[in-house]
């Protein structure tokens, strides 16, 4: 069962009242028949309680929180807590440099940095509704082994802003180590990824797709011989793969990224997952082949397109690139414990040490990598093996009787490959800067940090 205490301040004004009253004793059944307003709030959530995150493991939890608002705008030149320790020497538990909690007025015009940007924030307040500190104590009903094994600062909502480090730019700054959970928002976005061959639409040249240059052999099959199709295997090729839509050498790849939990005991990176759909791929160029171990295909003109390439994108992300949390009324905390607490209301389970939970998913934006990506060739060699088991499920049509228009023509056309259901290609990307990680400084004039 849940108690309450309540401490109330009354103050009485005789001069407006017509008669006096004397104090009159309650006991506790008539005391828990009263309601009234406090400024301060005592709750406890006993061991066994139905409402106990803990159960069964002697845990009890006594909470004292103001029931009031406090507005607060704060600046922390360099945060570390647990430096050395329980957790080990040579890292901090949390350490982070230039943090601010103001406000979140809305950014005006393009220029985070703006002189009307930085005085909307510097002027503004984070708003800690019903802030309260909290003690976790094992074995609460033992007076001889009773003992503090976690303490809890947090609100039951947050309204503000929380930046880290001075600027959002490629460079890392700001979280160099972090002990926590954080959350990242559903987001979405473009990687334009260096494609094979000269453009048709005036981009810089560049040299086409080579097995010569140690690319995987393309298999598949081509109908027919007499009514039975034939096998191939490439003996070379030189491939131009283009965005089919605009003729460019730069491939468009559409990213989608789930909201994803980024959590641990002094991190310093996160790995994310994202989905890239490369948009219609226009395949063309010169190959050779084998046709079933015996016919030599020299030199042949191919052409076709390839759709629905889906590669799974590893995105390895410094935490130094993650720069603001908008709090928007949810829950956070920070705490430290001497063994791992899950503590009432909170999301995640808080590792031994400090450790900071922020539960409103943290906007990054869209994921538009800066720079143009390279397909690495094992991505590359996966691909083509897409496209040999689709030629092999899918034979070229050459002719229906001896494969004439392979065999005797100046082409071996592979048509639409659709990939849709082949298995995903493999991308990894490293330290993308992120859109919307842009913040205005918590300070007036030109410093970055105040």
């Amino acid at each position: 069962m849940k108690k309450v205490f309540k401490i109330v301040s009354l103050v009485v004004l005789p001069w407006l009242a017509s008669s006096s009253y004397a104090m009159t004793p309650l006991n506790d059944t008539d005391m828990a028949d009263q309601t009234g307003q406090s400024l301060l709030t005592l709750s406890n959530i006993g061991q066994n309680d139905a409402s106990n995150p803990m159960p069964g493991q002697s845990i009890g939890f006594y909470k004292l929180a103001i029931e009031g608002t406090v507005e607060l705008n704060a600046n922390i030149k360099k945060l570390q807590l647990g430096c050395g320790g329980t957790n080990g020497a040579g890292g901090c538990d949390i350490d982070i440099d230039n943090v601010s909690l103001s406000g979140n007025p809305a950014l005006i015009g393009t220029d985070p940095n703006s002189a009307v940007n930085r005085a909307n924030r510097a002027q503004s307040d984070a708003k800690l509704i019903n802030p309260f500190i909290q003690f976790a104590i094992k074995n609460p009903n033992s007076a001889s082994t009773r003992q503090v094994v976690g303490l809890n600062l947090g609100a039951q909502s947050i309204l503000g802003s929380l930046t880290f480090g001075t600027e959002n730019s490629a460079t890392p700054n700001g979280i160099n180590s972090l002990s926590g959970y954080l959350l990242t928002a559903p987001t979405v976005g473009t990687a334009l990824v260096n494609g094979f061959g000269n453009a048709t639409n005036g981009d810089p040249a560049r040299t086409q797709l080579n097995q010569s240059d140690g690319y995987d052999a393309i298999t598949g099959k081509a109908c027919c011989i007499f009514g039975f199709p034939l096998g191939f295997t490439t003996t070379s090729y030189n491939l131009n793969l283009l965005d089919k839509a605009t003729g460019s050498n730069i491939l468009v790849g559409d990213l989608t990224m789930a909201q994803q939990v980024i959590t641990g005991s002094r991190i310093n990176s996160a790995t994310l997952f994202a989905t890239a759909t490369v948009r219609d791929i226009a395949l063309t160029g010169k190959l050779s082949a084998n046709a079933g171990g015996l016919i030599n295909l020299n030199n042949k003109d191919t052409s076709g397109t390839i759709k629905n390439l889906i590669v799974d994108t590893t995105i390895n992300e410094s935490l130094g690139l993650f720069h603001k949390a908008d709090l928007n009324g949810t829950a956070a905390g920070l705490s430290l414990q001497s063994q791992a607490i899950k503590y009432p209301g909170a999301v995640s389970v808080a590792q031994k040490g400090w450790w900071l939970e922020l539960s409103n998913p943290i906007d990054i934006g869209r994921i538009d990598p800066t720079l143009k990506v390279d397909i690495p060739q094992a991505t590359l060699n996966a691909s083509l093996g897409q496209v040999s088991a689709y030629l092999d499920a899918n034979p070229v049509q050459c002719g229906t009787i001896i494969a004439q228009n392979c065999l005797l023509g100046s082409a071996i056309p592979v048509g639409t490959v659709d990939l849709l259901q082949s298995q995903h290609a493999p991308l990894t990307l490293t330290n993308l800067q992120l859109v919307n990680q842009a913040f205005a400084p918590n300070c007036y004039g030109g410093l970055k940090f105040c």
